[in-house]
């Protein structure tokens, strides 16, 4: 199974994948991890891909992986995994900007702010197989098997 778990930051994207990863013993990648399974970008993006094209058409849980992706324009190059479970975390930008605030010391700069704003227009309208909102707080153990009830019955 290939979870990608897709989403601004500080919309508990890596929080829930952490409890996927102890219910699924999935393995885990972020951002730009799969730079170390290449010589170069290219040879390592395309091995990542392989792995990820065989997770997705797998029903065997010793190969799941969970991607987690904060940048929109890495979506592009998933766009042929059709059977990964696609999940879009998304937040009010009010509590974006707390829980951003808070991992900078309480102070958040008027660049950093803008940037976080560019990011919440830019994810609007992308589409997933699941939407989870995280304004309200629900606990990762919670948002986890969310996914993994509706991965149990897309899989059907």
């Amino acid at each position: 199974m290939l979870y990608i778990l897709m989403g601004q930051s500080c919309t508990g994207k890596s929080t829930a994948a952490r409890s996927l990863q102890k219910l699924t013993g999935a393995e885990v990648f972020t951002g730009r991890d799969y730079l170390r399974m290449g010589s170069n970008e290219n040879a390592a993006w395309q091995n990542f891909i392989d792995r990820l094209a065989s997770a997705a058409g797998s029903e065997d849980a010793s190969t799941s992986i969970i991607y987690v992706l904060t940048e929109r324009d890495d979506l592009s190059g998933l766009s042929m995994l059709d059977d990964a479970i696609r999940v879009k975390f998304t937040a009010s930008i009010d509590t974006i900007r707390s829980r951003f605030a808070q991992r900078m010391n309480g102070h958040l700069p008027t660049p950093v702010e803008k940037m976080l704003d560019r990011q919440f227009e830019a994810w609007k309208d992308v589409e997933a197989d699941l939407y989870v909102d995280t304004t309200e707080e629900r606990s990762s153990d919670e948002i986890a098997r969310t996914i993994l009830d509706f991965a149990s019955r897309a899989s059907k």
